[in-house]
């Protein structure tokens, strides 16, 4: 069966990850868009560097063209921000890109994004597995790709022009041109190398680039960017006096930045500051939204501004709608995607990343100085994360006792308040939390946890590992 997680459908290359299932994803889409008057209209359709993407992309774009739509290819590798911002731009109905975003190189997958450029919700995922299973492989149908080509079914452009500019007239280039900044950018072998070139160079930064070779196995390394897999950025920073240092996961939607003094800083901070910096340095209003394993710092900046901070599901596609019900400034998540108001509904760590060099330029004060100005002002809170890997197994054993028997340990602190809407959340009376969920896009048992005192977080995630047997 195929199933939609909380970042679209991913599967191991040659095992679930086929031809075969790519066209009947498809065509499960297919079906639903004509189910609601879509029928003829335009799709688009983009891809990343992994193996298999390009070819995954003109297999999706014959069997759309079988369904009678219309079919925009982006023509190169690409950001999967850009194809987002290119489903916006279009008014097209629904679009596509073929990634595995953050995930190990033996995989790939699809992303579907509805009307605006918005990640597809649970809700639309679910009509498009309802079709899938009325299907049967050798029912789907499809064209030929050069053959669409020549009858004007499919088309192919590259819209990088329209991305870059899109975000060049939100930023304040005159300011950035100013600061004369020294930037370091790690694609970590994926599709960000030529937009965030482009936009610094532009922005006339000095601008550094490793890791940007095409490499379908990501040097050997998850293309997320974490602590461990940014060391050589670290050091390049470091030993060529960079104002800062950028690495964008394998489709350029989650973002890993590193101070001027080499230290990676986690995506909560990175959250932190744009939320700050938006507020104080840009005057602008409104909320910010994050999910339910995201720092609560971002509560007590939003409250001390006058603001609300809203906790949602994990998942980018809750992140999203509840930034466009509450017109909210920011909404983020711990594993690195955030997303800003004015642009596109969704993660964009390339245009996240040029608001990051703007708010250097525009205080005049570095990534840490501007970070001690936040804890100075609202309290540090120290942050652990960890996850387990499971079999099919043990993840039914482990949900039996989470879910239906609602086992908990004793964290020895009072308990406030559980919920286990999305995995199993727990506050403290001192404001501390830890939460336990399963991964929706890998076979992975996630904890993450935050308090006031440092090493009180790790205690909580010890305790429950140790009751989970893990």
């Amino acid at each position: 069966m195929i199933h939609f997680g909380t970042g679209g459908w991913r599967a191991i290359i040659a095992d679930g990850f086929t031809k075969e299932n790519i066209r009947l994803v498809v065509a499960g889409l297919c079906r639903l868009m004509l189910l609601e008057g879509h029928a003829g209209k335009e799709i688009c359709v983009g891809y990343d560097r992994r193996f298999l993407s390009k070819e995954s992309a003109h297999w999706a774009s014959e069997v759309l063209a079988g369904y009678g739509f219309r079919v925009f290819v982006v023509a190169r590798s690409s950001p999967t921000p850009l194809i987002m911002f290119t489903v916006k731009q279009m008014k097209t109905p629904y679009g596509l890109a073929i990634t595995a975003s953050h995930n190990p190189a033996i995989y790939n997958g699809i992303k579907i994004f509805t009307e605006g450029g918005r990640d597809a919700d649970q809700s639309v995922t679910r009509k498009i597995e309802e079709q899938i299973a009325l299907l049967r492989p050798e029912e789907v149908r499809s064209v030929d790709y050069d053959q669409a080509m020549k009858e004007g079914l499919i088309r192919e452009g590259y819209p990088f022009n329209e991305y870059i500019d899109s975000i060049l007239q939100v930023v304040d280039v005159k300011q950035i041109k100013r600061a004369r900044l020294r930037i370091a950018i790690d694609p970590m072998y994926g599709v960000s190398q030529s937009s965030l070139r482009t936009i610094l160079l532009t922005c006339r930064c000095d601008v550094d680039v490793i890791h940007e070779q095409h490499d379908t196995l990501f040097g050997g390394k998850m293309p997320a960017p974490s602590a461990e897999g940014l060391k050589m950025l670290s050091n390049y920073v470091v030993d060529n006096r960079c104002n800062l240092g950028i690495a964008t996961d394998g489709d350029a939607d989650r973002l890993g930045v590193i101070d001027e003094n080499g230290v990676f800083l986690h995506p909560n901070t990175l959250l932190v500051l744009l939320y700050y910096y938006l507020l104080k340095y840009r005057g602008w209003t409104g909320p910010c939204v994050r999910n339910n394993s995201t720092t609560h710092l971002l509560d007590r900046v939003a409250e001390d501004m006058g603001q609300k901070c809203y906790e949602v599901n994990v998942g980018f596609k809750y992140i999203s709608a509840k930034m466009a019900q509450t017109d909210a400034v920011i909404g983020g998540e711990s594993s690195g995607g955030l997303a800003v108001r004015g642009h596109i509904a969704g993660k964009d760590g390339i245009y996240a990343a040029t608001l990051l060099v703007e708010m250097l330029a525009v205080t005049g004060k570095s990534v840490s100085q501007l970070y001690r100005e936040i804890t100075e002002k609202y309290g540090e809170l120290y942050y652990e994360e960890a996850a387990f890997t499971m079999t099919p197994a043990r993840k039914q054993e482990l949900q039996e006792a989470l879910f239906v028997r609602q086992e908990l340990p004793d964290f020895g602190i009072p308990v406030v308040k559980v919920n286990r809407g999305d995995g199993c959340k727990v506050w403290f009376a001192d404001g501390s939390w830890v939460i336990c969920r399963f991964s929706g896009t890998e076979p992975l048992l996630r904890m993450a946890s935050e308090g006031p005192q440092k090493g009180q977080a790790k205690e909580y995630i010890r305790i429950w590992r140790d009751a989970l047997d893990l």
